[in-house]
């Protein structure tokens, strides 16, 4: 059996992340969804458990998919894991800069596991969690780019959003 795991803050889950993990477990027989608990280079909107809930409500229909929460190294929760594969999902050049440096520090943490890229399928390869929140933040609807649960916590948490520039003499 040959588990993979899928690291990310999912800061929300969007459809693109979705796309990725459902891709993820038709080629590996375990997938393991790892929502970072404190991450390091970004504040999140979400606490990490409802980033837990939200992920795990969006993946409940696929069976070999599992979401658990880590705080260490991500080659130390493959390991734990006993992952033989970290999956990265790719959407424009800009990312790839920042995964190529993740994946020669990971290669030289632990040369065992093996980091494959799916790139993002064309109707997501636009979604980011951040634009997600942006969106939201300024009451826009965010229902085509995430989970229908995400949707739903978005505009709890943005009810009349919190409104755009000021419009011009014109408008």
């Amino acid at each position: 059996m040959i588990t993979a795991i899928c690291p990310g803050s999912y800061d929300p889950v969007t459809n693109g992340h979705v796309d990725v993990i459902a891709r993820a477990a038709r080629i590996f027989d375990r997938v393991v969804v790892g929502v970072v608990g404190t991450p390091q280079h970004k504040t999140t909107l979400l606490s990490i458990e409802e980033r837990l809930e939200l992920l795990r409500d969006a993946v409940a229909t696929i069976p070999n998919v599992e979401v658990d929460v880590f705080k260490e190294l991500v080659v130390e929760f493959a390991r734990r894991w006993e992952a033989k594969v970290i999956v990265k999902g790719l959407r424009v050049i800009s990312d790839f800069e920042w995964e190529f440096q993740m994946n020669q520090l990971n290669r030289t943490l632990a040369p065992e596991i093996e980091t494959v890229y799916v790139m993002a399928s064309p109707q997501v390869s636009f979604v980011s969690s951040s634009g997600v929140k942006e969106i939201a933040a300024f009451g826009g609807s965010v229902d085509e780019l995430v989970p229908p649960a995400v949707a739903r916590r978005m505009k709890e948490l943005f009810p009349s959003g919190m409104g755009g520039a000021p419009l011009n003499a014109q408008e």
